[in-house]
C-alpha cells in the first residue's frame, strides 16, 4: 500500500473515499464502470 500511496500522492492512513478508491484503481491500471440494471429500481 505504501507504493500505491506514493504513486497516487495519497496517505496510506485514513478513511477511504471514492476519490481515494479511484486514485488507487488508476495506479493499478483498473477502472470502475456502471451499467443499467436489468430491472429498474422501485420508485
Amino acid at each position: 500500500m505504501a507504493g500505491i500511496a506514493e504513486v497516487t500522492t495519497l496517505s496510506s492512513e485514513g478513511n477511504p473515499t471514492l476519490k481515494t478508491t479511484l486514485a488507487v484503481m488508476k495506479a493499478l491500471g483498473i477502472s470502475l464502470t456502471a451499467d443499467v440494471s436489468a430491472t429498474p429500481a422501485p420508485t
